[in-house]
Formats: structure tokens, sequence, C-alpha cells
């Protein structure tokens, strides 16, 4: 799906690690919560509450979750999920563009 129909932008922008990470959340109308966002070069770590499926559209990552001790190389077009109540460690390797959707 390459557009969002029916949906609320929150303006405000989630700004993360100093505006190298930021993305915009967006909210459907059966309540379904997903963030649009870039991330610059760095390494990050993020915790999850609700199960995630990140997207990648361009750009090239390694990720690390919770319990393992390598990293996995990606480049977009891909995806990757992460369980509820977990976290992972991400390098990204150059620019990216992400959409984060966020399951209940």
């Amino acid at each position: 799906m390459s557009s969002f129909k029916n949906v609320s932008i929150v303006k405000e922008a989630n700004i993360y690690f100093n505006g190298n990470v930021t993305s915009r959340t967006i909210e459907f109308e059966d309540g379904t919560i997903k963030s649009l966002g870039i991330m610059l070069t760095g390494d990050y770590t993020f915790n999850t509450v609700d199960k995630e499926i990140m997207e990648i559209y361009s750009g090239a990552i390694e990720v690390k979750f919770a319990g393992t001790d390598t990293y996995k190389a990606m480049q977009g077009p891909c995806s990757f999920e992460v369980e509820a109540n977990s976290s992972f460690d991400i390098k990204v390797t150059s620019v990216t563009d992400y959409c984060c959707s966020y399951l209940k």
C-alpha cells in the first residue's frame, strides 16, 4: 500500500536521539496507529510496548533483537517484527525511510 486513506495525522513530530530519528503518528478510523519516519545514520535502542512491524522502504540497517547476540543486515524494501514488551538495537548505515505499525 503506497498511501493511506481516511486517516488523521498528529501534527507534532515524535523526535528521538537529538533529532536523528523523527516520525509522525497516523491514526486510522478503526483505532490502528502507525508512524512514518526517517532515521539518520547512527546506533539506537528502541523499547516496545505493543508488538511492532517495522517496514523499511529505503535505506540500510542492521538490527539485533532482545535476547540475541548478532545483528542482521537488511536493506529496504524489507520488514521485521518485534514482540511486545521487548527491545531492539538498530544500526542505521544509510538514511532510512520507515513505517512502524503497532499491533494491540
